[in-house]
């Protein structure tokens, strides 16, 4: 080390030791000066150093830098800023691994697991996603890979003490669960969201061995019926669960069981039920859990009730439930029941319904109550009545999502660009905003933009193909291209409906701080893809399908690709000659191409025309799980 480093090195000390407020006299002893100022004291001091000099020895500045770095890092939680600083120099690198207890991989395939598990070896929650995101429109064939077995073998062996598991858009078999439960003892949050391959039998296995779970959450997911009673499988004793979501579960399941279960679990705080938990059952489990935060109310129907028959007081349950501050389900909704959840109303944040078919006069009645809202998720069966509806109340409104009650391209949906500006005008704190429709109008985007400038994530999908603005018929390039430009904090777009080139000219000018843009029908040529290829120095995930871009709007982000995640382009134009280029110049970054997994058109498997273009950064290369059907240029 040179002495420029070696001040550079104190000089970092003694700044971080003030940041933690650390005491002199451990600072002075650190070091070789004591805090003596007597010659007799010294003296002392000098003898007694001499007679223990074997047993002690000044440690060496970079393990004493290393520790002080060990205690500043437990206070940085931010990816980035963990990135950032294993960057610096091997020592940092080196310390940075050692304290890092939460690992997040936004691509399975980016690296391997034995990489993980030799880089991180104190890892105690760990967040792995597979699939990009438009698998969830059946745009990737379900056999296409994102297999969580050799993770969960190599975790199993490197990090007994895991205690965490996020998985999303993964492939989980029952196999997967059971060496889960059976590796980590001290295991207490499962949470699998848009998963598929495992059933009952798998989730009853954790219910069963993690004798110390927190969290069980069934987001979305596919779970098989195997007829197995998962919900007996928890302990017979107290359990520490917390959180309890199984709404995506499509099989009956022991109503005895959950309410006792309910019952044995003091700490619970969330729970969301699936469509076979009628409204009796609900307001047993809610008279039994009167702490609960978060419900998802399952069916929101009654039982056939016998005529003459006195129906619990639904209402009354509501009322004793006070700390409840997000409320979602309602599927199967009965109208006249609705009303029984105004009691909690005025302590809402979150509130969805998004499945259920509610119309603007079912409700005006429930949203009037609800001032405290951030959240709120529903059908465009609300109609732009009841978005105005939302926008004369909910002033503290941070996220508001919009979804088609009828998905159908053709269909004549029941909102329009009216009912977003009102939103705009009304919630003027949104900061996320997700709109489905078919009637938009460049004046209700700008208008968005306008009022609400703190928008970071904005993702207007106009239903049908190259609709234009409703009113005047032009191309809605000035509506998105005012979103790009007033909301400066912008990191999430999506674009749909009749888009120009210039429309993706404004989003390369300004969309300087986007990280995921989606495109589907739009565009007019490869400069489109240019544009934002070359101008959107943060972009890390690209989806793109169904539009004109070719091999020479591919070409134009050679640069850019190592840096970013992934890029996806599905229905375009592009060729297999212009991804092998791509792949031939880019030895980290892995270029898929293929079909569905039972196409047998030649065009599209061993043809020229490639159907779907998958392109991502990998650490080690191009995988081993790779169907037939996928090739790997």
């Amino acid at each position: 080390m040179t002495e420029e480093e070696e001040d550079s090195s104190a000089k970092m000390s003694e700044d971080v030791k003030r940041y933690l407020k650390l005491d002199t006299r451990s600072s002075a002893a650190a070091t070789s000066e004591p805090p003596c100022s007597s010659s007799s004291s010294a003296s002392a001091l000098a003898n007694n150093k001499s007679r223990n000099f074997k047993s002690f020895e000044p440690p060496c500045p970079d393990h004493v830098l290393e520790n002080v770095l060990e205690n500043v890092l437990q206070f940085l939680t931010s990816r980035c800023d963990r990135n950032a600083v294993s960057l610096v120099c091997r020592s940092w690198w080196r310390v940075e691994a050692q304290t890092r207890f939460e690992v997040f991989i936004g691509n399975c395939y980016s690296l391997s697991p034995l990489r993980l598990t030799h880089r991180f070896t104190r890892v105690r929650s760990l967040v792995l996603k597979g699939k990009p995101r438009f698998a969830d429109f059946n745009l990737m064939p379900r056999n296409w890979g994102a297999q969580f077995a050799p993770w969960v073998a190599a975790t199993a062996k490197a990090y007994p003490w895991l205690e965490k598991v996020h998985l999303k858009r993964m492939f989980v078999t029952d196999d997967d669960l059971a060496l889960l439960a059976e590796s980590f003892p001290g295991f207490k949050e499962l949470t699998l969201v848009c998963c598929e391959g495992f059933g009952t039998s798998g989730i009853a296995v954790v219910a069963n061995k993690c004798r110390q779970l927190k969290v069980l959450d069934l987001l979305e997911s596919e779970v098989t019926d195997d007829e197995v009673d998962w919900l007996s499988c928890f302990p017979a004793s107290e359990t520490h669960l917390e959180s309890l979501s199984f709404d995506c579960v499509e099989s009956p399941i022991n109503f005895k069981a959950l309410e006792e279960l309910v019952v044995r679990s003091p700490f619970l705080k969330k729970l969301r039920t699936n469509r076979f938990v009628s409204l009796e059952v609900l307001h047993r489990l809610m008279v039994r859990a009167p702490q609960l935060t978060s419900l998802g109310t399952g069916s929101f129907s009654p039982e056939n009730v016998l005529q003459g028959e006195q129906e619990p007081d639904y209402a009354a349950a509501f009322r004793a439930c006070k700390s409840i501050s997000c409320l979602s389900g309602f599927r199967d909704l009965t109208p006249e029941y609705l009303p029984a959840i105004s009691p909690v109303c005025a302590n809402l944040t979150s509130l969805n319904f998004s499945y259920a078919n509610i119309s603007p006069d079912m409700l005006k009645p429930i949203i009037r109550n609800c001032h405290n809202i951030r959240v709120f998720w529903a059908l465009d069966s609300i109609c732009d009545e009841g978005l105005q509806a939302v926008a004369a109340t909910c002033k503290e409104l941070r996220e508001l999502r919009v979804f088609p009650f009828d998905p159908r391209e053709d269909s004549e949906g029941p909102i329009s660009g009216v009912g977003l500006q009102a939103i705009s005008e009304g919630c003027r704190k949104l900061e996320s905003i997700l709109y489905f429709c078919q009637r938009m109008t460049n004046g209700a985007v700008t208008a968005m933009s306008e009022n609400c400038p703190q928008l970071t994530v904005f993702r207007l999908c106009i239903m049908g193909r190259h609709r234009p603005d409703h009113v005047t018929g032009k191309p809605m390039d000035v509506g998105f291209g005012a979103i790009v430009k007033n909301c400066k904090k912008l990191t999430r777009l999506a674009v749909s409906g009749l888009l120009t080139d210039e429309a993706f000219s404004y989003i390369g000018e300004y969309g300087k701080l986007i990280r995921t843009l989606s495109v589907a029908f739009a565009g007019n040529s490869d400069r489109a893809l240019r544009y934002v290829l070359e101008g959107c120095p943060k972009l890390q995930k690209l989806e793109i399908r169904d539009s004109p871009f070719g091999d020479v709007g591919l070409r134009s982000g050679m640069h850019r690709y190592c840096n970013m995640r992934f890029v996806w382009l599905s229905s375009c134009v592009l060729s297999r000659g212009g991804c092998r280029e791509v792949a031939h110049a880019l030895p980290n970054v892995v270029v898929e191409v293929f079909g569905s997994d039972d196409d047998d058109d030649d065009d599209t498997v061993t043809g020229d025309y490639v159907e779907t273009l998958y392109l991502y950064r990998s650490l080690d290369g191009p995988r081993k799980d790779a169907p037939k059907f996928v090739t790997i240029l």
